[in-house]
């Protein structure tokens, strides 16, 4: 097979990233991809390359819009924490002072601070739901309202895969009045000029790159021994249980369908380019969204030390530990370069953005090719990151 074609540009000193880029199609297996740095706002690192098709039948562009899965949670943070910035959230109050029908099921006292820090216990519905109905804003919400948590909040963290959008999403719209999409959009997208959407027009669909491979949950269902119910307190005892609730309870169905891309499911389906993640985070680096407490509050540890997450822990049995900000990863573990204080998030399959404050940095990788590994860890993106440190200490020198 020839070599895949890179197009785009990178700033004297990165070259080193570009040699990554295309080693991610020689030797990990990319089909289509792109990958954006910014440094002071500017980016020095723009390229793309490989084809938005299994067949390799459309070239991947510039402006290629791909499904990023939870990648789109940090763009979900962002827009919370714009609302809090302009003093129209708490993140201590009870998710009922803005939620009402919330404080059903013993939910009354939970603060908005723990939905953001995955520790309100909701992980899933009471009851799984059809594919059909994850694209049902009004449904998911009002079983979300409805159930119980499935262990006491506040007292263990679980990555709430799939209902972290709909739970941060829901507040933001009785607040705003807007879907978290419209409010990403006109908040933070157009002012931008970043390509980014959660709920992706039909005219953008055309452009839009077909994921290869997709998240399995039928096979995480298989491997779970019945379905828990909840208070389901013994999640060690049930390794996969967890993360069956989390990403079977509200199944997302097929992610390259027109009915995916144009739902709002903020936790998972967010199209964007490279180039728009960056740009929305080195915004974000450059403190052009949010006042410097904003920001510093943003990436405060929300996790104990060493904290085990119910969800993760089970997806990651070799020990990787996510340490939860508000809406955001930190970069405890150096997945994100060597500055602890970067914080964005990694999604399924291998896309990853995240911003460098210090630095003034920020960095977006986006694939059609499904990984294994998230965050910094998938072989691509961390290749990526490591060549974009080296070469910003050489010119640092």
């Amino acid at each position: 097979m020839a070599p895949a074609a890179v197009s785009g540009h990178c700033a004297p000193g990165f070259e080193g990233v570009r040699a990554a880029f295309e080693r991610n199609f020689r030797e990990h297996g990319d089909v289509g991809a792109a990958v954006t740095v910014t440094v002071d706002g500017e980016a020095v690192v723009d390229l793309w390359g490989g084809h938005a098709d299994e067949a390799r039948t459309r070239a991947w562009e510039r402006d290629t819009l791909v499904n990023v899965y939870s990648t789109s949670k940090g763009l979900t943070a962002l827009c919370a924490h714009l609302l809090v910035d302009r003093g129209e959230l708490d993140l201590d109050a009870p998710v009922a002072r803005y939620w009402p029908e919330f404080a059903q099921a013993g939910k009354q006292d939970i603060p908005v601070r723990w939905l953001l820090s995955h520790r309100a216990g909701l992980i899933a519905p009471g009851e799984p739901l059809a594919v059909p109905r994850a694209y049902d804003w009004d449904d998911v919400c009002a079983e979300l309202a409805a159930a119980r948590p499935w262990w006491e909040p506040g007292t263990a963290q679980g990555y709430h895969a799939v209902t972290f959008g709909y739970l941060v999403g829901e507040v933001l719209r009785r607040i705003s009045g807007q879907s978290l999409g419209a409010f990403l959009r006109g908040e933070i997208a157009e002012p931008l000029g970043a390509r980014v959407f959660i709920g992706t027009p039909p005219e953008e669909h055309a452009g839009c790159a077909d994921m290869v491979g997709q998240l399995d949950e039928a096979r995480l269902a298989e491997r779970l021994p019945g379905i828990p119910k909840p208070p389901f307190s013994a999640l060690a005892d049930h390794p996969l249980a967890a993360v069956a609730l989390a990403m079977r309870y509200i199944p997302t169905g097929d992610v390259n369908s027109a009915a995916y891309r144009c739902a709002e499911i903020p936790a998972g389906n967010a199209h964007a380019t490279a180039h728009g993640l960056a740009t929305v985070y080195g915004a974000l680096a450059g403190g052009r969204l949010v006042r410097p407490g904003t920001l510093q509050a943003m990436r405060r540890p929300q996790s104990l030390p060493d904290e085990p997450d119910l969800v993760l822990d089970a997806l990651s049995p070799d020990g990787t530990q996510v340490c939860w900000g508000l809406g955001y990863m930190l970069n405890h573990q150096g997945t994100a370069g060597p500055n602890p204080r970067a914080f964005g998030h990694g999604g399924a399959g291998g896309s990853y953005a995240f911003a460098d404050p210090e630095n003034r940095l920020s960095f977006a990788y986006t694939m059609n090719k499904y990984g294994g590994d998230t965050s910094g860890t998938d072989p691509r993106n961390k290749g990526l990151i490591t060549a974009v440190y080296e070469a910003l200490g050489r010119m640092r020198g």
